[in-house]
């Protein structure tokens, strides 16, 4: 991580309390395993505070660190940086994905919102045919008032988002395979099959993890299998879709999407999906940006301070579950 990212995750009221744990040297920020100015502390290292785009802990990152037993990592998904060797080696795991899962779950909600009341169709005919107001035509299916909404993956995120629209008078279903018929109950919504999902909702918004069983869920027929003029959201990841069905379908107009993410990510600057009137791309910005990274450096200092006590980490990353999370 930069100095700059650094000083935002911790600022010094945070950094302070986190020296008052740990003993850190703040200006020693490693961008690989192998930069000799970090041989020193690696060998004396016991916690790793890491971030995103932190290299992989492999056997030979080990191997320079052999006092190290926990790693806190203040983002989200650990999978690009935890090798096998990690699991072997005993260390304890931690990761600030439940801090980072909140501003994706606020951004989704004003995006559900706004997708219900078609603020993103009705700017671009503003904006094109400068019609003010819209005709009674263009709001005869505008409201959130009982809109459907499908809820794709029980995730950190996925839960998050159901919390948050329990306020509103939305009919919201969920699927996720993880998830039986009494936990859904718990949840507060209706558990539906990924295909009874797609068939009946207004709004579909993605929160599925990034793992084999997930790549190309959404594939050219369950695209097709969504309403007409429904709206796809997703935060998750862009490999979850198939990138040419997804495009086909919003080229033809049938669908609307709010894509914070993409495959590829970016977009080529030569992306139909930039000029469709029926499609919203913001640049992967749902998670943790700006004031929001101070989250992340609280959720380090609240587990160094659990490790310190010896207590157990309350996020802790465990082996049996990467197959199944972000």
């Amino acid at each position: 991580m930069s100095p700059e990212h650094l000083n935002a995750l911790f600022p010094p009221r945070l950094m302070n309390r986190l020296k008052g744990l740990l003993d850190i040297d703040e200006s020693l920020i490693a961008q690989r395993f192998d930069q000799e100015s970090l041989t020193p502390a690696l060998a004396e290292a016991e916690v790793l505070i890491t971030g995103w785009g932190a290299p992989v802990l492999d056997p030979a990152a080990l191997a320079a660190a052999p006092r190290l037993r926990a790693v806190l990592h203040a983002a989200g998904t650990v999978r690009g940086m935890i090798s096998e060797s990690c699991w072997e080696r005993g260390l304890l795991i931690s990761s600030a994905a439940h801090a980072n899962a909140l501003p994706v779950a606020e951004f989704t909600l004003a995006t559900i919102l706004l997708a219900g009341k078609n603020a993103f169709g009705l700017r671009e005919s503003l904006r094109t045919g400068h019609r003010l107001p819209p005709g009674p035509a263009d709001l005869a299916l505008v409201g959130n008032f009982g809109r459907k909404v499908g809820i794709i993956g029980a995730s950190r995120v996925g839960r998050r988002v159901l919390e948050l629209l329990r306020p509103f008078n939305l009919a919201v279903c969920l699927s996720d395979p993880y998830v039986d018929a009494a936990e859904a109950a718990r949840l507060g919504v209706e558990l539906v099959s990924l295909d009874e999902l797609l068939a009946g909702s207004d709004i579909v918004s993605l929160h599925a993890p990034d793992t084999p069983q997930t790549y190309r869920m959404l594939d050219r027929r369950r695209l097709a299998a969504i309403p007409d003029g429904a709206t796809l959201i997703n935060t998750s990841r862009g490999a979850l879709i198939d990138p040419e069905a997804l495009a086909d379908e919003l080229t033809s107009g049938r669908l609307n999407a709010v894509l914070d993410v993409t495959e590829p990510e970016p977009l080529p600057q030569d992306s139909p999906l930039y000029d469709l009137p029926n499609v919203f791309v913001t640049p992967h910005i749902a998670g943790s940006l700006g004031n929001e990274l101070e989250r992340l450096g609280r959720a380090v200092v609240e587990e160094a301070e659990r490790l310190v006590d010896g207590l157990p980490l309350v996020h802790q990353v465990l082996r049996a579950d990467l197959h199944r999370i972000a």
